[in-house]
């Protein structure tokens, strides 16, 4: 169960990065939606289209943890990719629609986990997590996926909480991933551990995040040669 207050909180943050993400979407002319993401081989409008299927997906890990059902986010890989294609061919306006409408709906049928949580853990990937974890993992999905849309955003304007959420987000996958042997450290005194800790990387939460999600490696100090990282 997430305590009233810290679910408040939580939803709080989301709210500012959603609103964030959708003056972002919202600004974009057509011919913006359809220029190329961050995403190897997705538009922006791919992006947006993701974060909204994301929304949905989500709301079925609220359901396993009230109810204690399991739920699957996608059908199937090829499922997911198909809803998403669907989705960014849409036209603007209505994929706007249904971005707007399916982060509503996740922040309403949020508020369920503040009630007793019949499943207190999920499986996210195939991986154990604790459900009080749900609305952070729609926070890192939103901030890296704005991160993402290349626009005159940028990833400082996110709450230092929300990027705090997006790097526990990536290190979960990396380690779930099998990357290579690292110690992560920021300035504000974060650290995180994947397999042997064998690289020592250094930079803020920003830089870090930078690379942790995309590659870009402008920011970090390593004491040894950066390695390539699984697509996240």
């Amino acid at each position: 169960m997430i305590t009233p207050a810290r679910l408040h909180s939580d939803l709080s943050r989301l709210g500012r990065e959603t609103d964030m993400f959708l003056a972002t979407a919202t600004s974009l002319s057509d011919h913006e939606m359809a220029a190329p993401s961050l995403c190897r081989g997705w538009s922006r409008a791919h992006v947006i289209a993701h974060v909204a299927a994301n929304a949905r997906a989500l709301v079925q890990l609220i359901d396993c943890a009230v109810t204690g059902e399991e739920r699957r986010l996608d059908a199937s890989p090829e499922a997911r990719t198909e809803a998403i294609a669907a989705l960014a061919a849409l036209p603007r306006e209505e994929l706007l629609a249904e971005l707007r409408a399916s982060a509503g709906h996740f922040a309403e049928q949020a508020q369920r986990l503040a009630g007793a949580l019949v499943a207190p853990e999920i499986r996210l990937n195939g991986s154990p997590l604790p459900a009080t974890s749900i609305v952070a993992i729609r926070i890192a999905e939103v901030v890296v996926r704005h991160h993402d849309l290349d626009t005159a955003w940028t990833i400082e304007e996110a709450d230092p909480d929300s990027l705090l959420d997006a790097l526990e987000a990536a290190v979960r996958s990396l380690r779930a991933q099998g990357a290579p042997g690292m110690t992560l450290v920021t300035e504000e005194r974060d650290e995180w551990t994947i397999g042997d800790g064998g690289l020592r990387v250094v930079s803020d939460r920003e830089g870090l995040l930078q690379w942790l999600a995309r590659g870009d490696a402008e920011h970090i100090e390593a004491d040894g040669p950066v390695p390539a990282l699984p697509a996240w």
